[in-house]
């Protein structure tokens, strides 16, 4: 088993990552062109704790190195399954997800952990935990944990490039259209 860990800290409240989460797969994200599918499950509200619990279908074309996508099949499409966790008391929100394609091959589960450092920065966390299923020759199962791991590396770089564009975009939205909303009382006035 290898893991990858990273993390870092967006200058942007915990209210903005939080709520800029939902669209980190969107056009604003040019970074992210790997994910080309974010479909919603089911989503609910604990009516004890008020924590949201959703769970999403998403789903990827990973270019895998050819010696590691010849084994596993040549398919380029890989389905992740993720379960979030948004606790709103606690200002924390939880991800874990692993993956559907090649789970008899491979078996990749990440945590990532979003809570505010201060009212304007969020710390983001990352873990993922990677384990090789393939036969028993230590060499192959290393050669595929590795190969994951730096294209977990290579994503994470890639992703947190791509949700700054998010929630620098998401701010300029949100301050417009509260500028809107402010002109249009105004007029009503």
């Amino acid at each position: 088993m290898k893991v990858f860990s990273n993390d870092c800290t967006f200058n942007y409240s915990w209210e903005e990552v939080s709520t800029a989460n939902w669209n980190k797969y969107c056009p604003w994200n040019d970074k992210s062109t790997h994910v080309i599918a974010v479909d919603t499950i089911s989503r609910s509200v604990d009516a004890d704790t008020g924590i949201l619990r959703t769970e999403r279908l998403i789903t990827c074309k990973q270019s895998a190195p050819k010696w590691l996508n010849s084994l596993m099949g040549g398919n380029e499409t890989s389905h992740v399954f993720e379960t979030s966790y948004v606790d709103p008391a606690s200002k924390k929100v939880t991800m874990i997800s692993h993956n559907l394609t090649f789970s008899n091959i491979i078996n990749v589960k990440e945590t990532v952990i979003y809570q505010p450092l201060s009212a304007t920065r969020t710390q983001f966390v990352q873990d993922a935990k990677i384990t090789a299923l393939c036969g028993g020759w230590q060499k192959v199962k290393n050669a595929v944990e590795d190969a994951t791991v730096t294209r977990f590396s290579e994503n994470a770089r890639k992703g947190k490039e791509g949700f700054e564009s998010v929630l620098e975009m998401s701010r300029r939205v949100f301050r417009e259209e509260k500028q809107k909303e402010q002109s249009q009382q105004v007029m009503l006035a």
